[in-house]
């Protein structure tokens, strides 16, 4: 029996190409009839596998949570440095895929990977002694903060032209054209400061609650 000339269509295939289509041309690139045409199918032939576009969005969401290293809550080291290389994991998937960060935004609902993410750290703060319900909080502030730092660049919104930076309107903006060549240092370095700050307070508050108890 001859070979197929192409691949057979499978949802890992449906999900990677849409995947594709999203990293290179937003959410707005995503529809049926895009996906049949770049999959060499015809369009009813992806309602076997999905129902809908949205319900393929959800499974490429899911796919780039999947991306991210839970393996740090399971090694024995303490909280605090688990949850410094959990969120630098986590921003290195959304900044890989950042077009797709409105819809994780939107939470992990019956995602199973984005539950999985969900379940192990806030399993891994209860167990280090937080209480369950500030164990939520810190899930969901990690969340606000590793999604915020993914879904723009701050350095990158500065233009390369000192012009823009007259010293009368903007006193304090005089190297300000210089950022956006140095984009990726910036930000780096930006998140960096901001996780070490968030968790160094977060450490304060967990020897004071050790403290009082």
């Amino acid at each position: 029996m001859a070979r197929p000339r192409k691949p057979l269509l499978s949802t890992d295939r449906i999900v990677a190409t849409a995947r594709e289509l999203v990293d290179a041309e937003g959410l707005a690139a995503v529809s049926t009839r895009r996906l049949a045409a770049e999959l060499g199918v015809s369009g009813p032939s992806l309602y076997n596998h999905f129902r809908t576009k949205d319900e393929i969005l959800e499974a490429v969401a899911d796919s780039v949570s999947a991306q991210v290293d839970l393996s740090m809550f399971e090694d024995g080291r303490n909280w605090r440095d688990a949850l410094h290389e959990w969120a630098v994991s986590y921003r290195a998937a959304l900044r890989a895929h950042p077009h797709i960060v409105p819809v994780l935004a939107s939470g992990p609902g019956r995602r199973p990977a984005a539950l999985r993410l969900a379940d192990a750290v806030f399993g891994a703060m209860v167990d280090a002694g937080w209480p369950p319900a500030q164990a939520t909080s810190i899930g969901a502030l990690m969340r606000y903060f590793v999604m915020g730092s993914a879904l723009g660049s701050f350095a990158g919104g500065f233009v390369d032209d000192a012009a823009a930076y007259d010293p009368g309107d903007y006193p304090h903006l005089g190297q300000a054209h210089l950022l956006a060549e140095r984009q990726q240092k910036i930000d780096d370095r930006a998140f960096e400061t901001g996780l070490s700050a968030l968790l160094e307070g977060l450490a304060q508050q967990y020897e004071q609650s050790a403290t009082a108890g």
